[in-house]
């Protein structure tokens, strides 16, 4: 754009340096088919554990994230936590924990078939890995923990061309949309290695092309440690 971009209408800048690392992190959502009235009982993230007061919680992962939130839920919620191997990823020291406590249920190993809303309760149909069992459980509210996915691709909606997942630059760390710069592990060229130090230097080359274009009236002043 000629006179910049505009950001949230709010902010006016004349250049972008796009430093993500892999990407924006979004949580892998939970793989069943659901109206709004349910999607608003199912959550993934957990910003005042007591409105879950009082209530039967299912939490669904397990990695320490799930492990965590059931840990934390236990005091003041009915807890099950539901995983789809008999182990657990995260920590031994928190399932130990969980397995003492008796407001806390552990269903493994289990996979989340159907969910469906009835006097303002959920029943997750979910049936037993490796055999036709089916186990139908209650909940007012669940938590889903499997993990978030990392993604750049966000940036095609600003004209920002990539290769796979990752940003296409030129020598100076410039997209092909004039004014943005890429740096760091949201980009790839040949012979490029995954190291902070480089994400670094990355940065420098950026910044330098950024302000001979802004102030090409100025001489820039590079210092070097071999200096």
């Amino acid at each position: 754009m000629d006179d910049g971009f505009h950001i949230d209408n709010e902010f006016l800048t004349k250049t972008i340096i796009i430093a993500t690392g892999t990407g924006s992190f979004k949580p892998k959502k939970f793989p069943l088919k659901m109206n709004q009235e349910i999607e608003k009982k199912v959550h993934y993230y957990i910003n005042d554990p007591n409105k879950y007061a009082n209530q039967t919680v299912g939490v669904f992962g397990g990695g320490d994230s799930a492990l965590d939130w059931a840990v934390e839920l236990a005091n003041r919620s009915q807890v099950k936590i539901i995983h789809r191997r008999k182990e657990f990823r995260g920590l031994e020291s928190s399932v130990n924990k969980l397995r003492k406590l008796k407001n806390v249920e552990i269903l493994t190993p289990y996979l989340p078939k159907k969910i469906s809303l009835s006097d303002n309760q959920l029943t997750v149909e979910l049936k037993k890995t490796g055999s036709s069992e089916i186990s139908y459980q209650k909940f007012d509210q669940i938590i889903v923990a499997y993990g978030f996915r990392a993604d750049n691709r966000f940036v095609r909606n600003w004209g920002v061309n990539l290769k796979g997942t990752h940003i296409t630059v030129g020598p100076e760390m410039n997209t092909n949309v004039p004014g943005i710069y890429a740096i760091g592990d949201a980009i790839n060229y040949e012979g490029r290695v995954p190291l902070i130090g480089l994400g670094f230097g990355e940065a420098q080359i950026a910044i330098n092309a950024i302000m001979r274009k802004l102030f090409p009236e100025k001489t820039l002043t590079i210092h070097s440690t071999s200096i």
